[in-house]
């Protein structure tokens, strides 16, 4: 089995930052990606930004040139680095990892509010 912990969460004024981590353990062989999805109220899951093995990443419309993603494969982490936060970036975020199937962390809250 494998465990996502994410941390950073929190209540943030609209232009303000926060980073958030996640944590992978447990039975990791080999990782082919890691990244960071979101779900705001009443609206579906959507992906943020993710990050291949070989350290391409990807990032949504709606957050290029804000977030940046980030991994430290020695230590099965994942990053991301939200900076000019907006009222529209709230939602919970969760850190998934793709191995050997795809796993999923249980989520912090953002919340972007005056």
């Amino acid at each position: 089995q494998v465990q996502l912990v994410e941390s950073g969460g929190g209540l943030v004024q609209p232009g303000g930052s926060l980073n958030l981590s996640c944590a992978a353990s447990g039975s990791i062989f080999s990782i082919n990606a890691m990244g960071w999805h979101r779900q705001a109220p009443g609206k579906a899951r959507e992906l943020v930004a993710s990050m291949s093995s070989g350290g391409i990443p990807f990032y949504a419309d709606a957050v290029k040139g804000r977030f940046t993603i980030s991994r430290d494969n020695a230590k099965n982490m994942v990053y991301l680095q939200m900076n000019s936060l907006k009222p529209e970036d709230t939602a919970v975020y969760y850190c998934n990892l793709v191995s050997m199937g795809t796993f999923w962390g249980r989520g912090t809250q953002v919340t972007v509010s005056s």
